[in-house]
């Protein structure tokens, strides 16, 4: 039987506490579970559990069928969701009634909302991890650390790491930053000081990381006992902090150090900041400044002075942020190039309230622009007149810019060589200095002397001077190239030389000739005088009829030595002032044309391999005479027991082309003829028309060119004549 003790202590419990019977029938209840769970119901004693609180997550259902077995049933507290969607935090213990004969007569329910509490704890460790704070705690009597959750994760370690003091000393990194937690914690254990610092912390997984570190200290009687304080990761706005302060840092080192003024100007107030930097570049005392905008708009010169104020209005009213150049006149009388930039600030309507802006001084600039306009005109007149080849060449030798002397100098017109690279008109073997010696940035001129191929196709001799031109970077942008053209010069000194050569040869030749013709003369003169002394002595008719026939072999033999005498006469002068450009494929051909009744005859074979741009510097007879004689030689001289096979060749040289005759006739002993191979009545052969007279002539009009001739023989295989004449 229920006392009234035991009905008052139950209505007046905190806790929210109910009786009901075996059948759920509500039997008691206190104040707290009426206030808790069935607000709206003010009379619940009799009714139904399930009748009274409808809305009950499953778990608690199956808690009181567990409780109606007699077994008690305990839940310490779980978030459920309800059908409703309504989210609730409950806990509850269910524990069975007996009588005194200790049969089950109902339950006891302890129920307990603990939403709200779990909801403002579930909140703040949503914000400790949103915000990436976690909390940690040291007992100082027991020696032990412990890390929160958001504490481990900032320290990347797993969930189950155990810290100690020492260990979370030494995740600081090393130096000042764990020398510093070390000395806050010390304070705090000895003093009992707080502390809030900003250090480095290396993660268990290295990585390096900024965090704020906060502690305070519970003390019982002046003992600390425990440090309890927060952790948190501020990496990202500390380094954000910290780029801002390097950014910010270099921005002023850059304004102060190139002169650039901040300035502001309050459109409302009228009232105009100004930087140290602006009073320097202005000239204006700060004590002396208005600090109004009609200051500023005074400083304007003149001339400038309604394009500055119509871009300020500009700006104002916002067709465009202020960006002009502007020029100032100082109190002096002094006047500067101002570069000017600014943005207008406007409020939530729209209405502009400021403006901002910088101003620097361009003086230097203007002035060093004018002087570069000043030295482009001038070398863009020098460059256009000048009396000798100018040229701009890129790093990629393509010609940028040519002047009229250089279009001279090469015959080719403006459109045509701005179409060019330098090497495509640049003599093969200077290409490698061209090249590599220009842009390689050894020097910082260069000249050389260089050949180029004229339009119509003759080499230009030139001197070269070449001034590397460098950008900003130190790298080359362009090369300005003078021409001068030496080709005269050369072609006199070849000329010149040849000359002398040929003078020279012609002495050493002249000495050898007067000895051919005191030596054949004299023998002439000889047979002569002995045939006229046995004319005067012989009476026989017969005989001197024989005398006679023999006089007048002797004269003619005398007239025939005398022409040829005369042929070499011809040879050694006059050579040089006939010389042309001819071809030596077309030489060959014309004379081939005018044997081909021998070649046919002898059934000769001949092979050409000469290129169509190899020209010699020759006299045409001369050329015409060297070339027939030797195919004439090669076909008389050939073998009888083979066809004729003659073979031409030529090669270019650096400055000659090599020709080659190359036959399969008889050959010469070089060995016993060798050094009498161009003497003049020189024969190697029995055949009844060899003379001795062709390779004379033809070694003497080579020579006399300015070539050279050479015989490699091999008795019964052949032989190659070689002939080296100067190109074009």
């Amino acid at each position: 039987m229920k006392t009234l003790a035991t009905d008052f202590l139950l209505k007046e419990s905190p806790n929210a506490i109910a009786i009901v019977d075996t059948k759920l029938n509500f039997i008691n209840y206190s104040n707290q579970w009426q206030s808790d769970f069935t607000p709206n119901k003010t009379d619940i004693i009799g009714k139904h559990l399930f009748d009274v609180i409808s809305e009950m997550p499953i778990l608690f259902n199956n808690a009181i069928k567990v409780g109606l077995t007699d077994k008690e049933n305990i839940n310490a507290g779980q978030k459920f969701i309800l059908p409703s969607g309504k989210v609730q935090w409950l806990k509850w213990k269910i524990s069975p009634i007996r009588n005194d004969i200790n049969i089950l007569e109902g339950l006891v329910i302890y129920l307990e909302d603990i939403t709200a509490d779990k909801r403002e704890l579930e909140l703040l460790q949503t914000a400790e991890t949103v915000a990436k704070i976690g909390g940690w705690e040291v007992d100082l009597q027991k020696n032990s650390l412990y890390w929160t959750k958001t504490t481990k994760d900032i320290h990347e370690v797993p969930e189950d790491f155990i810290p100690d003091l020492a260990q979370g000393i030494n995740f600081y990194k090393e130096g000042i930053h764990r020398e510093k937690i070390t000395e806050l914690v010390s304070a705090a254990i000895e003093e009992g000081k707080p502390w809030d610092t900003e250090l480095i912390i290396i993660t268990a997984k290295g990585n390096e990381i900024w965090v704020r570190a906060k502690g305070e200290v519970e003390a019982v009687n002046d003992k600390p006992i425990r440090i309890i304080g927060t952790f948190q990761d501020i990496d990202e706005r500390k380094k954000i902090e910290l780029a801002h302060e390097e950014i910010s840092e270099r921005l002023k080192l850059a304004t102060q150090t190139s002169q650039i003024g901040i300035w502001e100007y309050d459109l409302i107030a009228n009232e105009l900041i100004w930087d140290n930097a602006m009073y320097n570049i202005f000239g204006v005392d700060e004590n002396q400044f208005a600090g109004v905008f009609e200051a500023w708009e005074s400083t304007i010169h003149p001339d400038d002075k309604e394009k500055a104020l119509k871009a300020t209005n500009d700006a104002i009213i916002g067709v465009k942020d202020f960006d002009e150049e502007f020029r100032i006149k100082l109190q002096n009388g002094e006047v500067k190039y101002i570069k000017g930039l600014s943005k207008t600030i406007r409020d939530l309507k729209g209405k502009p309230i400021k403006m901002t802006g910088a101003n620097w001084d361009i003086t230097m600039l203007r002035s060093t622009e004018l002087k570069l306009e000043r030295s482009t005109e001038s070398f863009t007149e020098t460059f256009d007149n000048a009396a000798i080849g100018m040229a701009l060449i890129s790093p990629e030798l393509k010609w940028l810019k040519v002047n009229k002397s250089l279009l001279t100098s090469l015959g080719y017109s403006e459109k045509e060589l701005l179409g060019m690279r330098t090497t495509d008109i640049t003599h093969p073997d200077d290409l490698e200095s061209s090249t590599k010696t220009v842009f390689n940035g050894v020097k910082d001129t260069y000249q050389l002397q260089k050949r180029y191929f004229h339009k119509n196709g003759h080499i230009v001799y030139a001197i070269i001077g070449v001034t590397p031109v460098k950008d900003l970077d130190g790298n080359p942008s362009h090369a300005i190239a003078q021409f001068l053209d030496i080709t005269d010069r050369i072609e006199g000194e070849k000329r010149l030389e040849t000359l002398v050569e040929v003078t020279k040869s012609q002495n050493d030749s002249l000495l050898n000739f007067a000895h051919i013709v005191s030596h054949n003369l004299r023998s002439h003169s000889t047979n002569m005088t002995m045939l006229a002394k046995f004319l005067s002595q012989e009476e026989d008719e017969k005989e001197l009829k024989n005398i006679n026939r023999m006089i007048t072999d002797a004269a003619e033999s005398l007239s025939e030595t005398i022409a040829h005498l005369n042929d070499v006469v011809q040879v050694k002068t006059g050579a040089l002032k006939n010389l042309q450009s001819i071809s030596v494929l077309n030489t060959i051909e014309q004379i081939k044309k005018s044997i081909g009744g021998l070649l046919e005859k002898q059934e000769a074979i001949i092979k050409i391999d000469i290129k169509n741009s190899h020209f010699v510097n020759a006299v045409p007879a001369y050329l015409e005479s060297i070339f027939l004689n030797i195919l004439t030689n090669a076909l008389k001289y050939s073998s009888p027991d083979r066809t004729p096979l003659i073979e031409i060749k030529s090669q270019l040289k650096k400055e000659t082309v090599l020709i080659s005759f190359k036959d399969n006739g008889q050959g010469i002993d070089l060995k016993r003829h060798g050094d009498k191979i161009f003497g003049m009545y020189k024969t190697f052969h029995k055949h009844k028309d060899a003379k001795g007279i062709g390779l004379f002539i033809t070694k003497n009009q080579i020579e006399a060119m300015g070539g050279s001739i050479k015989i490699e023989s091999v008795v019964d295989q052949g032989t190659t004549i070689f002939i080296e004449l100067n190109k074009i």
